[in-house]
């Protein structure tokens, strides 16, 4: 292990497996989506090095961290207390410690706590700094064959019936693909709401991604919502992915093949 120590606190670094790490800095970590394989070496690492882990719930991340062997002070750091708990990780970084986030699943700040968090960390002065890994949004977007520049992410819609149907309707008339968050329990409304708006429109969505149960289903509005009405129970996590009017255009060459 090297280090280098500047006048700043806050720029005394040490070298770790090739990582710089720096004290009185907040690290925004990517934690896997469900496949805990899926997790970076950086990740690994950040969490190892951290003085303090902050987290969305104490209780899954002990699991990830247990099975990484890494022990480290937890605090909580979830939706309903993120800016008070802000604040003590902000004082935290004033006594020189090192303070990782993780969310329970995928990129802090994605549908997730994490923003507020580092947006009062960043005013205060100090460093926020990326530590990249999994998404349910990148990783449906991956295999969903979006084409298009534009790619509107909008998560979670409101759960109020009129509020959805409403916002569906702007999404789709602006023409460009989105994707979307929803749990099990209103996964059939919103294929139901999709499906009256503009049955014809393509839509993946994507259950349980990159769990043991991982399920991928392409096809019009109106056949997605048919399939998953007629599904006896439902369960696991969506991501659900509506094209754009654009669709990715092949050329002569491409499909010939």
């Amino acid at each position: 292990m090297s280090s280098k120590k500047y006048e700043n606190n806050r720029l005394v670094i040490y070298q770790v497996c090739r990582y710089t790490y720096f004290v009185s800095t907040l690290y925004i970590v990517g934690t896997p989506i469900g496949n805990l394989g899926d997790i970076t070496f950086r990740a690994v690492e950040t969490l190892k090095n951290a003085d303090v882990i902050a987290c969305e719930d104490t209780r899954h991340t002990l699991e990830l961290l247990t099975h990484f062997e890494i022990r480290k002070p937890l605090i909580s750091c979830r939706a309903q207390n993120e800016e008070s708990a802000a604040r003590k990780i902000i004082g935290l970084l004033k006594g020189g410690q090192t303070v990782a986030y993780a969310s329970d699943a995928g990129t802090p700040g994605i549908s997730d706590p994490g923003a507020v968090l580092a947006e009062l960390v960043r005013k205060e002065g100090y460093p926020v700094v990326p530590v990249p890994g999994p998404s349910a949004f990148a990783t449906l977007v991956s295999v969903a064959g979006a084409g298009g520049k534009t790619l509107v992410f909008e998560g979670f819609l409101s759960p109020s019936p009129g509020k959805r149907r409403r916002r569906l309707k702007e999404l789709i008339e602006t023409g460009y693909a989105f994707v979307l968050y929803e749990s099990p329990f209103r996964i059939v409304k919103l294929l139901t709401d999709l499906a009256d708006i503009d049955g014809e429109r393509r839509v993946v969505v994507g259950r349980e991604l990159t769990k043991l149960h991982e399920e991928i289903v392409d096809g019009s509005a109106a056949d997605i919502r048919d399939d998953f009405s007629a599904r006896e129970s439902i369960k696991g996590e969506f991501a659900v992915f509506v094209s754009g009017i654009k669709r990715i255009q092949l050329s002569d060459e491409s499909t010939d093949n």
